[in-house]
């Protein structure tokens, strides 16, 4: 199938599968005699794992690895999910972070009256 099809079936715009293709994250495909990419449904399947990897926040890299995982039939478990928990504490800690921001800014906005004065403990806060 062509690379328009292949983006629709995997989900992702066309520059995104090029782009892909470009730094080696999946191979570079076949071309047909009109010099067209020909992308097969294993190339599409790897392009949906990608895709499904990257919604989780997983680097380029670590899509690398999670790719090559998922091509070795003789994988251990505990590589994957050394890397899956390996993002999930990086999620953690941006809840954390974003927690954490919410609370101040929640607090600051309470604090101002929001009225015709000048004084703003958000203004404050911020210098």
């Amino acid at each position: 199938m062509n690379i328009s099809a292949a983006a629709m079936e995997a989900g992702l715009p066309v520059k995104t599968v090029r782009y892909y293709s470009e730094i080696g994250l999946v191979e570079a495909p076949s071309r047909t005699a009109s010099g067209y990419r020909s992308y097969d449904p294993a190339s599409v399947r790897k392009l949906v794992f990608i895709r499904r990897a990257r919604e989780f926040g997983f680097s380029i890299d670590d899509c690398r690895e999670l790719l090559g995982l998922y091509q070795d039939q003789n994988r251990s478990s505990a590589d994957v999910k050394a890397l899956a928990s390996n993002r999930l504490e990086q999620i953690r800690a941006k809840q954390r972070e974003l927690q954490s921001l919410h609370d101040t800014l929640s607090d600051l906005v309470e604090c101002c009256n929001g009225d015709e004065r000048p004084d703003c403990p958000i203004i404050d806060f911020l210098r």
